[in-house]
């Protein structure tokens, strides 16, 4: 584990590091490059605040007026068979409709629960591991203009709930 510690705390460095050296060897101006790229940013984050705001509020709303927690009630005997925390519930039904909403969701989740924690870690490896299928679906069966996209959402979805119980797996595993 101090290998992979050590190389975690040395992989950022070294990137930024090698960014450097790139940018000395082309003759870029690097700082100048850094400090465009760091007013870029802010401009983004200050233009999707509005919609994370809204999508927190949005989502509260959900969780809060126990719609969510009606959903899981009725599937909780196959959640305690499958050994898969209903915490994590939430964001289980909200990743393949929307990726923004699953980053509230998930944010939720570690602001409640921890990002060290068990659940903080499943949420974690839920959004790397799934898609927002949904979006996803739409978005390219009709760039190539495909109508029937049945099996598409049966396998999609599949895929969606098989990474779910491999992540929570994985994640019991490593705790």
């Amino acid at each position: 584990m101090t290998i992979i510690n050590f190389m975690s705390n040395l992989a950022m460095p070294l990137v930024i590091l090698m960014i450097a050296l790139y940018g000395i060897i082309e003759k870029n101006t690097v700082f100048d490059d850094f400090i465009e790229g760091a007013k870029e940013g802010l401009e983004i984050v200050f233009s999707i605040l509005p919609t994370l705001v809204g999508l927190f509020v949005a989502i509260g709303a959900l969780r809060h007026s126990g719609i969510l927690d009606m959903m899981i009630r009725l599937i909780m005997p196959f959640l305690n068979m499958v050994h898969f925390p209903s915490e994590i519930m939430p964001l289980a039904m909200i990743r393949p409709i929307s990726g923004s909403g699953s980053i509230a969701v998930a944010i939720d989740i570690m602001k409640n629960y921890g990002v060290d924690s068990t659940i903080g870690k499943i949420a974690s490896t839920i959004m790397g591991s799934t898609e927002t299928t949904l979006y996803t679906i739409a978005v390219y069966t009709s760039c190539v203009k495909i109508t029937k996209t049945r099996y598409i959402l049966l396998a999609a979805l599949t895929a969606d709930i098989v990474g779910m119980l491999v992540s929570v797996g994985i994640c019991r595993i490593m705790s």
